[in-house]
């Protein structure tokens, strides 16, 4: 009879498990609608196949988001379960985050021990990056599941020696490609680094080998898009945010290689939509030429030319209603920001200006300057919108400036870098024992996690485009090798001589100054006392383990002399008397395999044995290893509890005490709107079109509408040509249009725009807006099944604050601000008839 061995749980992963678990999952049913731009995608998906293959952000099918569409069908299959919620959209990034966790314990483990793998656990789960993104509906939380799902049949492969274990691997990266292009082979290095050295073979085999994997990889990453590729464009969606409409030159243009330079020409590069907007004021912004190549087109109530910007940077007026910020510079580098442009409207009448303009980052020279906002420049009587805050050296998006050291900057260092400098010391330390012809698999594995991180922490470390939440790709190897760098050279520490048994202490004392270095500029946040206990938590225990060190070299020198006095000795007359000496000063101290002294006092010519206690099995030691290990985890903890704490961007998530809850503030559902729309309907296929997805956003998640965006994402992708416009309204599939006046769009939209005024009616605000309709929306900011709001010249808090209701509830409404499409910017409904789109065909 067989005899079955229980495994016994590991009580330490289970607490890293509950632990990732709260962090990811715990009120994240509070956001209603995360990330609009892809929550709006997943309520069109649910509509038809037709949008659920194509992954298409309108509920009318006629374009794509702009990102593969894997991720968005699970996220579709959550909601088609649990129904669409903000949670239920969040649920599987947060089941991805707790499995991350789970992958770690298991990758490590096997080579590097119950330690490693428990403090790699740790380290995943608190990974401050990885948890302000696993609670959004952002997609790199998946990808990295993913990616680690990828890593495990790579090493069981190698290790069993099966080609399908391996070859399963790259496919599993082409899933990756999937969900979110490009950013998925980032690991690649790592992967032919680690297959080339511990796959059993010749070489030809193993060149072999992986070029047949790589071939099963591409055919994965790219059968989605060559297959949308090939359909007629007359008969698929227009692939978002391309220049060319097309899936490929999406996938190594906007999100391949402008990455990278940074350079987002075409039309997903002229208008910036509100997911790539810093949530928070105090994030570095843009700068003049990148300004210039956001915008086209008109700004309401503003300067009309691009070319009138000035110099000097505008930021953000601050909290409030009706200020105005001065002409200021941009923020310098002491921090102090520059004054916003134009009033900060207080919705209540149409008098006030426009917006204020975002703030200017942190550090750097002068940036640019944002459109002034100009008094009533909005239509009915609204102000129009202000400028952009003046740019710095934080760089684009917050993301500090471009070169070696951009990873430690205080824009980036508080998302995943807490622990790289212990990864420095701790890799001389894991490779200090290689050899050429004794490289074990432990070498090999601590290479495969440093190829993942270097070429990853270079890439970011020049990138011209990318956001903070990206960084969660250096998440897995830094928390393997935290993991095993600790594990081995705790090891070192205990059991081995010279330099490498000093690495453990230095590790300590640097990361503990790294650390304090993140978190002292937040001490009137959160207070002195959390930096201080890391400095002084680490300094102390890493001195305490130099003290043990500096005691250990006193023993051994304390040994050579007892041996010289013991040989000085032997076969003196007078030996009773030695051995009474010896038993008195000496001892015969020897160095065991595990790293124990064993001391044995010598009795009568040192042949009667005592047993001392082992040095290295006294609690003290232990202890102090164990609360310096502690420390280092108090500030990547904190950060990873603050999107909980203090709220956080659901579109640009990021952690830190300086955040805020600021869930997208797209247009609220005009009931009264929607309420015209649907009895004025007379058997259109559409509802209505709009020039942003933000204005159309409501009407397809709240009501499920069947709804056209014009611009996409950006507000300026060539969805539809004025001819094809033409034939839809001539058709009867369409009849009414919602613009926005302060909205985003490239010339082409405006050329749509300016058909649907020059040939449409504009329908009377009188016919389909009611001030109750938007004084309740106002009043009732809290309850979250009241969905109404409404932009009109009497009552516009709900356009203005951001603080509506339903899935656009704030918590914090004074950091709130708009997408470009709608946020701060008046509607119009426009209704063009068959007979007129008839008449413009001849003109």
């Amino acid at each position: 009879m067989a005899v079955i061995k229980k495994q016994r749980v590991d009580a330490i992963l289970m607490v890293c498990i509950l632990v990732s678990a709260f962090l990811n999952g715990f009120l994240i049913w509070t956001d209603d609608h995360v990330n609009t731009y892809y929550t709006t995608t997943v309520a069109s998906m649910l509509q038809s196949f037709h949008n659920f293959f194509f992954a298409t952000v309108d509920s009318g099918g006629f374009v794509t988001v702009d990102k593969p569409p894997v991720t968005f069908w699970v996220q579709t299959a959550f909601a088609y379960v649990l129904g669409l919620h903000g949670w239920s959209v969040i649920l599987p990034q947060a089941l991805a985050g707790i499995g991350s966790t789970i992958l770690l314990y298991v990758l490590l483990k096997p080579s590097f021990g119950l330690t490693a793998a428990r403090i790699g656990a740790a380290a995943m789960a608190t990974m401050p990056v990885a948890v302000a993104v696993s609670r959004t509906n952002n997609i790199d939380s998946m990808l990295v599941f993913t990616l680690l799902l990828a890593v495990w049949l790579l090493f069981r492969g190698t290790k069993q020696g099966k080609a399908l274990w391996l070859i399963g691997a790259f496919a599993v990266i082409g899933v990756g490609f999937n969900m979110k292009m490009m950013e998925a082979y980032m690991v690649l290095p790592a992967f032919y680094l680690f297959a080339l050295m511990a796959w059993k073979g010749k070489w030809f085999k193993k060149i072999s080998l992986l070029a047949g994997a790589t071939a099963i990889m591409l055919v994965i990453s790219l059968s989605w898009a060559v297959t949308v590729d090939s359909i007629s464009t007359d008969n698929r969606p227009y692939v978002g945010s391309s220049q060319t409409n097309s899936v490929l030159e999406l996938a190594f243009g906007y999100n391949g290689l402008s990455r990278l330079t940074g350079n987002r020409g075409g039309s997903a590069g002229s208008m910036m939509g509100p997911q790539q907007l810093p949530a928070v004021g105090n994030t570095a912004f843009a700068q003049t030429n990148i300004v210039n190549s956001w915008f086209s087109g008109d700004v309401p109530g503003g300067n009309r030319s691009i070319a009138a910007v000035e110099q000097d940077g505008q930021g953000a007026s601050g909290d409030g209603a009706s200020r105005r910020g001065g002409s200021g510079q941009g923020a310098d580098n002491n921090n102090n920001y520059g004054g916003g442009a134009g009033n900060f409207g207080s919705g209540r009448s149409g008098n006030d200006g426009g917006a204020g303009g975002f703030s200017g980052g942190i550090g750097g020279a002068t940036g640019a300057g944002g459109f002034n906002g100009g008094p009533g420049g909005g239509m009915d009587g609204m102000g129009g919108r202000g400028g952009f805050g003046g740019g710095s050296s934080g760089g684009m998006f917050g993301t500090g400036t471009a070169g070696p050291l951009r990873l430690f900057q205080a824009e980036l260092s508080g998302q995943a870098s807490w622990f790289l400098p212990f990864i420095f010391v701790s890799c001389v330390g894991l490779l200090a024992s290689i050899r050429r012809r004794n490289m074990t698999m432990k070498h090999k594995e601590a290479l495969f996690w440093l190829a993942w991180l270097v070429p990853v922490m270079a890439f970011f470390s020049v990138a011209g485009f990318f956001h903070q939440y990206y960084l969660i790709m250096m998440g897995p190897p830094i928390a393997a090798l935290l993991g095993a760098g600790w594990s081995e050279l705790w090891r070192q520490y205990r059991s081995k001589e010279g330099w490498v048994s000093w690495l453990l202490p230095l590790a300590i004392a640097a990361t503990a100054g790294f650390e304090w270095y993140i978190m002292h500029p937040f001490d009137a946040t959160i207070g002195s006392g959390w930096s201080l206990a890391v400095l002084v938590g680490g300094m102390a225990a890493s001195l305490l383990l130099i003290g043990w060190r500096i005691a250990k070299q006193k023993q051994k020198q304390a040994k050579s002399l007892i041996r010289q006095s013991s040989r000085a000795t032997e076969g003196d007359e007078a030996g009773a008397d030695a051995g009474a000496n010896t038993e008195l000063y000496s001892g015969k101290l020897s160095y065991e395999q595990g790293g124990y002294l064993t001391a044995n006092a010598g009795v009568q010519n040192g042949k009667h044995a005592a047993s001392r206690r082992k040095i290295w099995q006294q609690p003290a030691i232990n202890l102090i290893a164990l609360l310096g290990l502690l420390v280092l985890f108090i500030g990547p903890a904190y950060w990873a509890a603050t999107p909980i704490v203090y709220g956080q961007s659901s579109q640009l998530p990021e952690a830190g005490p300086d955040q805020t809850n600021a869930s997208s503030r797209d247009e609220p559902l005009n009931e009264a709107a929607l309420a015209f729309l649907k009895a004025h309907n007379t058997g259109e296929k559409y509802l209505f079109a709009t020039n942003s997805y933000s204005t159309a956003a409501p009407y397809i998640i709240d009501s499920g509408e069947n709804v056209i965006i014009l611009g996409g994402y950006s507000g300026s992708d060539p969805v539809l040509s004025v001819d094809r416009l033409k034939a839809l309204v001539a058709a009867g599939e369409l009849k009414y249009f919602l613009v926005s006046q302060g909205g985003r769009g490239g010339s082409n939209n405006n050329e749509l725009t300016q058909w649907i005024t020059s040939h449409g009616k504009q329908v009377e605000s009188s016919d389909w807006q009611t001030t109750d309709v938007g004084r309740n929306a106002a009043d009732n900011s809290d309850t979250a099944s009241d969905n109404s709001g409404v932009f009109n010249s009497s009552n516009s808090s709900a356009g203005i604050s951001g603080s509506s209701n339903g899935f656009f509830t704030d918590r914090n409404s004074d950091n709130s601000f708009r997408g470009f499409g709608g946020g701060g910017s008046n509607i119009t409904i426009y209704e063009v008839t068959p007979e007129a789109a008839l008449l413009s065909g001849n003109e």
